[in-house]
């Protein structure tokens, strides 16, 4: 009896020291929160920091058709609402990170005990609120196992306290709008583009699970280096939806079938669509935001407020004038390389050693790598003996970027080899930029060939002479000049020698209408145009018209000596497919801040620049040029180069067409303007340097270096019923007043190259 009854004590006191310790512990685990909230163990975020957690928001620019071109940032983050994401990703994350989120107020006790109880080998214990707060509030784990302890106590306060003021779906959403998933994918919706190339509400069930599995550790789960092992993650995902009952078992099999799909779009502002264009946007930016502030007075922040940039730019068309101007320039430029094999002073024509030492010393004075050093101190001597050691680098070709050991120097002359291009296209009605290709690749040639870049345009600059004529003479396209050896007398312009030009073909004779003087790119019946009208009252309807160049008034202006922008010479052409309206350029619609407050909306400045009846004429003579003249091609195959190399692209364009080719002096730039009734289209091709170039006019001249470019564009845009391209004719004046019918013999040449030395070389432009 008394053993029984001392055990009975000894019970008693067990179990007295067993509720002691469960209520001493939960007074403590309390004392502990209440310590942690008060802030004790470190500030905690605020009311409204919880409310606005520091987010860095990337700005976007968005196409005209709502396709997002680009975006700014310091964090590639784009938020994305509830409704922009699929059910099948929520159920993802749910099942694999947080089975009973909708059962918890931020903290699971039954995972937190588990954990404990199995010392973290039966699953983690975080909630999606815990990892939420984490993400938001711990800027850095402490690798102390104090400190981490104390972090771990703040994030459960902070969880509790984003379960008060938030939604479970609001929850949700800020979770997924804020994990990176590496390679500037921070958020949901830049995972999404940048992995498979698609928005979030897009995704199929695999690729969601494929984002939910990087969850546990993006930079350990990375699909491009351990595709492997993202791919088991992957299917590990599967079987936790099936264990909670999102798929069954049969979908469950199948999924784990599927391949991981990924279609990387890494965004960077070196990468991705309409990279020269972006970077004019960027540059805008800059300017806008220094002229309006926020209401605080504060400024905007381009790579962290978040704004929205909508462009008038077209994402299908955009992506259809890059990938014509890649599949004709990789075809040309294999010639350019055969061309220039045995050329010892490649990739330069006609220059002596001297004047090339010149030409690469220039060139390497504008370099970086001159710029950086120079800045941080080195001299002259070091800098330039730095440019001759060799380096690995990793360089640009048609099939694809390579390593190898060169000398920075010998880089600059590699590509010096490479052709350069710009193309612009312009809805004439609107101003409206629809396509803006700069270059080849921005990732290494950044110079934008479309705004910054000026060449001398050749026969391109003709319709303005032949619109002046028009215009203030009242010339009919059918009128008649002699085709004959012309001489402008020094002393009429104030030049230092008479001007005689010469027919790029030295043939003379006969007469010929306007339209096959323009057709044929005749040279001395442009000199009698120009004679008739004044060089000054031809500047003066072209700076109507767009051009902002100065252009000195000298009748040499006529056969295009004179370097222009391919951005004003598109725009002043639109203006002849408008009706003689001039719209001005238009690049972007309006921006809103990230709440989608408008902060600015734009609008064309518009002018009449000549009477519709003048401009419908001018469209007569440029269709001329492509039916029977040097844009010819367009009506026929149009596929073959030089050399019998035949690109396989049949024009064969039956619509009406106006355009006109441009080739000056050694085949340094070739040009071809072309429009529809509503989309003008100009595009340039020529090296970096006026050196740099085809030796003869067959490979050189516009119709076979540019004019392809846009014909490719037009069929590509043509294919895409969705843009509603043209196929139909030039609007008529209601009451025109001139006769058309010229009978236009046909068999013309195609060669139209502006010689300035024939023309007169000692002319001061």
């Amino acid at each position: 009896m008394l053993l029984k009854t001392k055990k009975n004590a000894e019970f008693k006191k067990y179990i007295k020291w067993f509720w002691m310790l469960i209520f001493g512990g939960t007074i403590v685990v309390i004392l502990i929160f209440l310590l942690a909230s008060l802030g004790v163990f470190g500030k905690l975020p605020t009311f409204d920091e919880l409310e606005n957690p520091e987010n860095n928001l990337a700005s976007e620019v968005i196409s005209i058709d709502g396709k997002t071109l680009g975006k700014f940032f310091h964090e590639n983050r784009t938020p994305v609402q509830y409704q922009d994401i699929p059910q099948h990703l929520i159920d993802a994350l749910i099942a694999t990170e947080d089975e009973r989120f909708y059962d918890h107020s931020g903290i699971d006790a039954r995972g937190t005990l588990r954990a404990v109880v199995m010392l973290g080998k039966g699953g983690g214990a975080s909630t999606i609120s815990q990892q939420l707060a984490k993400n938001l509030f711990t800027k850095k784990v402490s690798g102390n196992i104090v400190l981490r302890i104390i972090q771990k106590i703040k994030e459960w306060v902070i969880a509790i306290r984003l379960e008060t003021q938030y939604t479970k779906q609001e929850i949700l959403v800020m979770y997924f709008n804020k994990y990176d998933f590496n390679y500037n994918a921070v958020g949901i919706r830049s995972a999404a583009r940048i992995y498979f190339g698609k928005e979030p509400i897009e995704l199929e069930l695999h690729e969601s699970a494929m984002l939910v599995g990087m969850l546990k550790n993006s930079s350990l789960y990375n699909p491009i280096r351990r595709p492997e092992m993202v791919l088991a993650r992957r299917n590990q995902v599967f079987i936790q939806m099936y264990r909670n009952d999102f798929i069954n078992r049969q979908e469950r099999d199948s999924l784990k079938q599927l391949p991981l799909n990924l279609n990387i779009n890494k965004e960077d502002t070196a990468e991705g669509m309409a990279t020269y264009f972006r970077e004019y946007v960027r540059d805008y930016l800059k300017k806008w935001i220094k002229e309006n502030l926020k209401p605080d007075g504060s400024e905007y922040n381009l790579y962290r407020d978040g704004l929205k940039i909508y462009v008038t730019v077209d994402s299908r068309m955009q992506r259809y004038a890059e990938e014509a101007m890649h599949e004709h320039l990789k075809n040309l430029q294999s010639l350019f390389f055969k061309e220039h094999k045995k050329n010892k002073t490649a990739p330069f024509y006609q220059l002596n050693e001297k004047e090339i030492e010149t030409t690469m010393d220039q060139a390497m004075k504008r370099s970086d790598r001159w710029y950086r050093m120079k800045q941080n101190g080195f001299s002259e001597n070091e800098i330039r003996a730095s440019f001759k050691e060799n380096t690995q680098m990793r360089v640009f070709s048609w099939k694809g970027e390579f390593d190898t050991i060169m000398s920075p120097y010998d880089s600059i002359r590699y590509y010096k080899h490479f052709l350069q291009s710009g193309l612009i296209a312009i809805e004439p009605q609107t101003g409206h930029v629809k396509a803006w290709v700069g270059g080849i690749n921005y990732k290494h040639f950044q110079f934008d060939h479309v705004k910054l870049g000026k060449r001398q345009v050749g026969s391109t600059f003709k319709p303005f002479v032949y619109a002046t004529a028009i215009n203030q003479l009242n010339m009919s396209p059918c009128d008649k000049l002699p085709n004959t050896p012309f001489t402008i007398p020094k002393e009429k312009y104030g030049m230092p020698l008479d001007w005689t030009p010469k027919n790029s073909d030295d043939k003379y004779g006969g007469e010929q209408t306007l339209k096959q003087a323009l057709a044929n790119s005749v040279n001395v019946i442009t000199a009698r145009l120009i004679d008739k009208v004044s060089p000054i009252t031809v500047v003066r309807l072209a700076k109507s018209a767009g051009i902002e160049t100065e252009i000195e008034p000298n009748p040499s202006i006529a056969l295009g000596a004179i370097d222009l922008s391919l951005f004003e010479l598109t725009g002043a052409y639109s203006t002849f497919a408008n009706k003689g309206l001039r719209v001005e350029q238009m690049m972007i619609l309006r921006i809103e801040d990230k709440n989608r407050m408008v902060l600015a909306d734009f609008t064309p400045k518009t002018k009449e620049v000549m009477d519709e009846e003048s401009a419908y004429l001018i469209l007569n003579l440029l269709e001329g040029v492509t039916l029977y003249g040097s844009g010819g091609r367009l009506r026929s195959g149009g596929g073959n180069y030089p050399d019998n190399m035949v690109t396989g692209y049949p024009y064969k364009f039956t619509n009406p067409i106006a355009g006109k080719t441009g080739t000056t002096q050694n085949q340094s730039d070739g040009w071809f303007m072309g429009m529809v009734p509503n989309l003008a289209t100009g595009v340039w091709v020529g090296c970096e340097d006026r050196a740099a170039h085809f030796y003869g006019i067959s490979r050189g001249q516009g119709a076979t270096m540019a004019l392809p470019i846009w014909a490719l564009f037009y069929k590509k845009c043509y294919e895409d019923s969705a843009l509603n391209l043209s196929k139909g004719e030039f609007e008529k004046p209601k009451k025109l007043t001139v006769n058309l019918d010229c009978n236009q013999p046909e068999g013309t040449t195609d060669e139209d190259e502006v010689d300035v030395k024939k023309v007169n070389t000692k002319i001061e432009f």
